[in-house]
């Protein structure tokens, strides 16, 4: 299991972000990837780790997407109740992040995960934890969707912690792939 170890403390300027950091400054020992997902997202129910629980983080994340013009604030009616949404406020710009996997698994496919783009890699596991990997490919053709499909299932079935020795800047990302994949 993979434990987070914190290298800088220095302030990053998002809020969220510092306040991660302060909370993972003040434990000891160190928790695991796993843990602090489950105290980061507010789901944990272990009650000598709630002063680390960030709080209302989905509210706070959205907000700030909203600030960003990433994303948008609607009110929709479910039967009974209203609900406050946040869509996509640029079509474009998640085009662009679709098209980045797509190409990514299909004309740039490396077959080796630390000589992908850290950054491509990070989409593609955090796609697959939030379970839109499907939708990022459902545009192709059927033959092409399965290439991508099929792609992507061999590189997030790869072991994380053989991956992650493999290539420095992605341990983070591989241990965020393991905890989901729990």
């Amino acid at each position: 299991s993979f434990q987070v170890l914190l290298k800088s403390d220095t302030p990053t300027g998002d809020v969220l972000l510092d306040e991660t950091l302060r909370h993972i400054k003040a434990t000891e020992p160190a928790e695991t990837v796993q843990t602090w997902i489950e105290l980061l997202t507010g789901e944990t129910w272990n009650p000598f780790k709630l002063q680390y629980q960030l709080r209302n983080v989905r509210e706070r994340v959205a907000k700030a997407l909203v600030e960003k013009g990433i994303l948008t604030t609607e009110k929709q009616n479910f039967l009974l109740f209203d609900m406050t949404t946040h869509p996509v406020s640029n079509a474009t710009e998640k085009q662009r992040l679709v098209r980045r996997l797509q190409e990514s698994v299909l004309e740039r496919w490396v077959k080796e995960p630390q000589r992908m783009e850290r950054r491509t890699l990070a989409l593609l596991v955090l796609a697959h934890s939030s379970d839109v990997l499907e939708n990022v490919f459902t545009s192709l053709a059927d033959d092409k969707y399965d290439l991508a499909m099929n792609r992507t299932k061999d590189l997030l079935d790869m072991d994380p912690e053989v991956e992650a020795a493999k290539a420095r800047g992605t341990e983070m990302i591989w241990a965020v792939l393991a905890a989901f994949n729990k």
